[in-house]
């Protein structure tokens, strides 16, 4: 055998050997890029755990009967969940959530909007300056009365809570 043979075989045989452990670490890559990509949409770590506080309504003004609920959200979980929707059965007619956008121009409109997200280890604040659930009030509602509402999640469920009916600014 020359010496052109051995490294010919040599060479051959360090080129499998690569070649066989370059499988298993590209199976890995692909495995961790899978993986970074759960973490990051959020599905990683513990489920969401959403609580409810702090519901207010306004009461409406003069012969207007629209008005706005707020909450406030709390996610004490490992994973982003998203609010849906808010139900009430004492609430006459749709209620939607509505983000409320300044222009140019300094003025403001409301959007309504699908849902809201509630980040993992955060919150979500309504407030007339921001994310609210615009409805048609009852007729017998009152300064102090309470009004139930559902909150309806992607990942908490549903949550039953109470809104005191407040003066606007109170």
């Amino acid at each position: 055998m020359t010496l052109s043979t051995v490294a010919s075989r040599t060479s051959g045989r360090l080129a499998d050997g690569l070649l066989a452990a370059l499988v298993p670490i590209a199976a890995c890559a692909v495995a961790l890029g899978g993986l970074t990509t759960w973490v990051g949409a959020g599905s990683a770590g513990s489920p969401a755990r959403v609580a409810v506080t702090d519901g207010r309504v306004f009461l409406p003004y003069g012969d207007v009967r629209d008005t706005a609920a707020f909450f406030r959200v709390t996610n004490s979980g490992g994973a982003d969940d998203r609010l849906l929707k808010v139900t009430s059965s004492d609430v006459g007619g749709e209620m939607t959530l509505s983000a409320h956008r300044m222009t140019d121009g300094r003025s403001a409109y409301a959007e309504t909007v699908d849902s809201a997200r509630v980040p993992a280890g955060g919150g979500l604040a309504m407030s007339p300056l921001g994310l609210d659930v615009t409805l048609r009030a009852g007729a017998g509602w009152q300064e102090g009365t309470y009004v139930p509402f559902t909150l309806h999640f992607e990942r908490g469920g549903r949550i039953e809570v109470q809104a005191k009916v407040v003066r606007p600014g109170g």
